[in-house]
């Protein structure tokens, strides 16, 4: 910052503070419009910390630094968790409603009181700049799931002799079962592998051998994920990160 600057700012900063300090005694008139101008300064003063404060925070946004096997050919979180999105988050949700272009909410709620919002990670044990919160309410319904699309790269190349793994950290309010389901669509039919999220392990993490499918591999087309929540009524579920990697399958 220049010279000349750094003195006007001190010099603006010295006048407020005069102001403040005279402010029980100012004449009404100058002080409604002093008010007027300090109410405007604040606004742009508070819209720069809070961007300040976003930026300089860790995890850096745009971060997909997270660990990975070594051997892995493809790698990725989704654009919820890596940077802030234009719009933060929604209330009663409806069906197939989605934040940001890769995550949809899905539920069959006569009445939805859902709340879906993207939340800043500031903890030091966290990796992924942006995190997921997903608070339930009364719940009428008899499914919820979370559906998160893949990108291409996810199956070009896919082969039945891959391993696609799902690492995520997740928080509850109180526990539930969570289940993650891998959709493959080749041609007119679509493969499915189903695993459960072991939530009671320091490392949650699953993997979906695809040598179990009956995958076309040269019919790929593209690819999914449901993380579907059992009994979540009155609770609030947090996934501090979600992130996916693709290895081949170490042959014997």
């Amino acid at each position: 910052m220049p010279l000349f600057e750094k003195m006007l700012n001190r010099g603006t900063a010295r006048r407020w503070a005069k102001a403040a300090r005279n402010a029980a005694v100012t004449d009404l008139t100058e002080l409604r419009q002093m008010r007027s101008s300090a109410r405007l300064l604040r606004s742009h003063l508070d819209r720069l910390i809070h961007t300040a404060d976003e930026r300089l925070a860790l995890p850096a946004i745009g971060s997909t630094a997270f660990p990975r096997p070594h051997d892995s050919d493809w790698h990725w979180r989704p654009e919820l968790w890596r940077g802030a999105l234009p719009v933060k988050g929604m209330s009663t949700v409806e069906t197939k409603s989605m934040l940001g272009n890769e995550v949809t909410l899905f539920h069959d709620c006569s009445f939805s009181e859902l709340t879906l919002r993207q939340i800043r990670n500031v903890r030091e044990e966290d990796l992924a700049p942006y995190g997921l919160r997903l608070d339930v309410f009364r719940f009428d319904g008899s499914f919820l799931s979370l559906v998160v699309d893949l990108p291409g790269e996810s199956i070009h190349g896919l082969r039945r002799t891959h391993l696609i793994r799902l690492d995520c950290i997740i928080e509850l309010e109180k526990p539930i079962e969570i289940f993650a389901r891998l959709n493959v669509r080749h041609g007119p039919n679509t493969e499915q592998i189903v695993r459960e999220l072991p939530l009671h392990e320091d490392e949650v993490m699953v993997e979906f051998d695809l040598a179990y499918s009956k995958l076309n591999e040269k019919r790929a087309e593209a690819a999914w994920i449901d993380l579907i929540f059992e009994g979540p009524e009155m609770n609030q579920v947090t996934l501090r990160d979600l992130t996916f990697s693709r290895r081949p399958r170490a042959e014997f």
